[in-house]
């Protein structure tokens, strides 16, 4: 009888405003793939719920995209990598924190229901902090990270300063020892000689 008490108890908690979920809870669904695209339990089917504290995987030719409880998407491009390290409900269908580490690949994200401040992407080179906003961001296998914005604004902060996007199709580029590039337009070929269809490829126009 105390047993079920003290998991009915712990149910309770976790469903109160500003309770952090453990891991392997629920936190959205897969909404699309092409090719394949791997969870913790394995390859990932449109309806299939991602978890908090999950991995997700792409092959060199798949294909994502998720959609959070809050109403936040992400999409992944091929050989992408990304954890979802924390998810706070804020009560209702809102979140308090909702932080993600993108290891490689290329992504596209889109801000949901929550505040500006409960969003927070890590990535090898710094962290993107998002303010209400779109934009497709890029990491690479030395832990290159480029970011290109679609709508809103976002601050790139690394060990040694930050900058931030306020304009459509602007883009910055940061490195693993603390450089950033400062916010400008993205062309076919960027400033450090990357490709920009190749770095951006949810982006069209640079082809």
């Amino acid at each position: 009888m105390k047993r079920i008490f003290l998991m009915a108890l712990a149910g309770a908690v976790l469903a109160l405003p500003g309770a952090a979920l453990s891991a392997g809870e629920k936190v959205g669904e897969t909404v699309r793939v092409d090719t394949l695209v791997s969870g913790q339990g394995g390859a990932l089917a449109p309806g299939d719920a991602i978890h908090r504290a999950e991995r997700i995987r792409s092959n060199a030719s798949g294909n994502g995209s998720f959609i959070f409880d809050d109403g936040t998407k992400l999409a992944i491009g091929p050989n992408a990598s990304v954890v979802i390290d924390e998810y706070v409900y804020d009560g209702g269908k809102t979140v308090k924190k909702l932080a993600v580490t993108a290891a490689k690949g290329t992504f596209r994200w889109i801000s949901g229901k929550s505040p500006s401040s409960a969003y927070r992407i890590e990535t090898p080179s710094g962290t993107l902090g998002v303010r209400g906003t779109a934009f497709d961001f890029f990491v690479g296998a030395n832990g290159v990270t480029a970011v290109v914005l679609l709508n809103g604004s976002a601050e790139f902060c690394t060990a040694r300063s930050c900058q931030r996007l306020t304009r459509r199709c602007e883009y910055l580029i940061a490195r693993r020892d603390g450089e950033i590039t400062k916010p400008r337009g993205v062309v076919r070929q960027l400033a450090d000689g990357r490709n920009g269809a190749q770095t951006f490829p949810f982006l069209a126009g640079l082809e």
